[in-house]
């Protein structure tokens, strides 16, 4: 493995971790969309800090695209907060022409320069290694890989410091208000780290990478957990991930790295979006059923509880009385037998000492409607188990 492809996949690490961190947030504050708009708009900043300094790596760049992706999130809520619009559709309204601008900018005052579409909204991590960061003749590597770090041990320090202070006004605002932290100045001090952490990828993975490492891994570790902590950790983990094994993918397809890593964080994300354990498809679809048969138990249960002639305790009865297909039927009467709610003898059902009563909790329960109750009951009685 040669120099450039350990450099590249560093890089990626790099970029993915720095950029999982305000992810995160983004993702619990209900805004991922906000990512993408800060990813287009800073190009204006990029721009105009080029025809000032004619450098692309002056540190006035940075300052103005960070600028520029902050004035697009103030923009943004100032457009919402008249309430004609919606959070989504002012963000659609917003990005699209400050990028443009941008690209008018160019235009107007650089034509003679080539703008490599591709370059700018997918960027290409295989060129990332050739921008080296040379003092005194020394190579010390990849100019990359020292900004993002720079970026990411700054993300970490912040991070750790407002630890606190980030995660009350995530949840609760107001709470954060009376605590005597300000909503505000947190909220805009993280729309900036989303910005500088912006722009320092921008150049080496492009725009649409860069939203795909903010979002995708933070929207796959919330399937799994509702951890802060478990979440930025897993973030970044599945980030870093994706980014290795997505490098790894472009060399044996011979294809975009960028396109590669976006597409193993949408493989992350859809194995998890349908296998995870409490919040996957699979488990709702089968817990959706699982209440469908809890319900029938209960209305099965409340009926034997007020039905105490003999005609309305027969087995034959649940088919043709309650309406219930002989299938359906059959499956409520194993559950409740498994559960030892009910005693069958020659064809007539009756309730048990346990069913009575888990029949008299249950009508509590609907009584008060309290979910934290059945939850309780569910857990006493062991339904659904064994």
């Amino acid at each position: 493995m040669s120099l450039s492809q350990i450099e590249i996949q560093i890089i990626a690490a790099l970029v993915a971790a720095a950029c999982a961190i305000p992810g995160v947030f983004l993702v619990l504050r209900k805004m991922s969309l906000i990512s993408d708009a800060i990813s287009h708009s800073i190009l204006p900043g990029i721009v105009i800090g080029f025809f000032i300094t004619q450098n692309f790596t002056s540190p006035l760049n940075v300052l103005l695209a960070t600028l520029t992706g902050v004035l697009t999130v103030v923009i943004v809520e100032a457009i919402q907060k008249t309430g004609l619009v919606k959070e989504d559709t002012a963000i659609g309204l917003v990005f699209p022409a400050m990028f443009s601008v941008g690209v008018i900018l160019i235009a107007l005052n650089a034509n003679d320069v080539h703008l490599d579409i591709d370059a700018v909204l997918l960027g290409e991590l295989a060129f990332a290694p050739f921008d080296r960061l040379i003092v005194s003749e020394i190579d010390f590597g990849a100019k990359a890989i020292w900004v993002m770090g720079g970026i990411l041990l700054v993300s970490l320090s912040l991070l750790i410091i407002f630890f606190k202070e980030l995660k009350v006004s995530t949840f609760d605002s107001g709470l954060a208000a009376a605590l005597g932290f300000s909503p505000s100045i947190l909220h805009y001090g993280l729309m900036s780290m989303a910005s500088i952490t912006t722009v320092g990828a921008f150049d080496a993975v492009g725009a649409v990478l860069v939203v795909a490492l903010m979002i995708a891994p933070a929207a796959t570790i919330y399937l799994l957990t509702d951890n802060l902590k478990k979440m930025i950790i897993g973030a970044i983990s599945f980030g870093v991930i994706a980014g290795v094994s997505g490098y790894w993918l472009a060399h044996l397809l011979d294809a975009s790295i960028a396109g590669a890593i976006t597409t193993v964080l949408g493989l992350l994300f859809l194995i998890t979006y349908l296998f995870a354990p409490q919040n996957g498809l699979i488990a709702t679809l089968y817990n959706q059923k699982q209440q469908r048969k809890e319900v029938m138990l209960i209305t099965f249960l409340l009926h034997l509880k007020n039905h105490e002639e003999e005609s309305e305790r027969l087995v034959s009865h649940l088919s043709e009385h309650i309406n219930w297909q002989e299938v359906k039927a059959q499956s409520v009467l194993e559950l409740a037998s498994k559960n030892n709610f009910i005693n069958i003898s020659k064809g007539i059902i009756g309730l048990s000492e346990k069913g009575v009563e888990f029949t008299d909790l249950a009508v509590q329960y609907i009584t008060d409607n309290e979910k934290s109750q059945i939850e309780e009951i569910k857990k006493e009685w062991f339904l659904f188990r064994g």
